[in-house]
């Protein structure tokens, strides 16, 4: 089983190739025809034909307009096949492999994407904005979350506390409700590991929303 979008290894001829073969896996094991999934997605038969023949890869609002389209999880589009639960699953992964989903502040890799509907969202991220004036408003969702400063000084910002550093090797739980950002305060790359309680279709919505604002296609 395949689990390395955003590995530094892949060329983007690699990706196309992975997000077809998962598309046309995910509507074959739905019994889905290209037209079907175009009327439940909104997306073009053709547009749809040219990503399973590897022919054309899609924006991150494309992937979420058809994960949506078809009530999956995003992950379900980075994966040829997904584990069917039952007792003593597991899911692996390697350094530096995931989803990698680039956005203005943050530059996610989603963790163990090749299990769907998952309690506990593991992702690791760069951080990129340096203050609030670049980050823009604060994000919030539902659920609780947990963050573990991996390399780089981070300052945590919310709606209710003062501005608090966090150096390497400390870490944070909190009610993810509350409006938070991360921003790197130093002067090396920050990367953060965070755990969600939210469900992945929440944490997408709240990627789009920070994509669109940004104007990014």
């Amino acid at each position: 089983m395949r689990n390395d979008i955003g590995s530094p290894a892949d060329t983007e001829q690699e990706r196309s190739s992975l997000l077809g073969d998962c598309l046309r896996g995910l509507r074959n094991r739905r019994g889905l025809t290209l037209v079907a999934v175009s009327k439940l997605t909104g997306i073009s038969i053709s547009t749809l034909s040219k990503v399973e023949n590897h022919q054309l890869s899609l924006t991150y609002d494309k992937l979420l307009q058809l994960a949506n389209g078809l009530g999956a999880d995003i992950s379900e589009l980075f994966t040829q096949e997904t584990h069917q639960r039952g007792k003593g699953w597991r899911s692996f992964n390697p350094p530096r492999v995931g989803a990698s989903i680039p956005t203005p502040n943050y530059d996610y890799r989603y963790l163990c994407a090749d299990l769907s509907s998952k309690k506990m969202i593991p992702i690791t991220a760069t951080v990129r904005a340096r203050s609030m004036d670049e980050f823009g408003d604060f994000v919030s969702h539902s659920g609780e979350e947990f963050v573990y400063i991996i390399k780089g000084d981070v300052l945590f910002c919310s709606e209710f506390y003062k501005p608090l550093p966090m150096p390497a090797g400390s870490s944070i739980y909190f009610d993810a409700r509350m409006g938070h950002a991360y921003l790197n305060s130093g002067e090396a790359e920050a990367e953060i590991l965070c755990i969600c309680s939210s469900p992945e279709s929440e944490l997408d919505s709240v990627m789009a929303k920070m994509l669109a604002e940004d104007g990014q296609p």
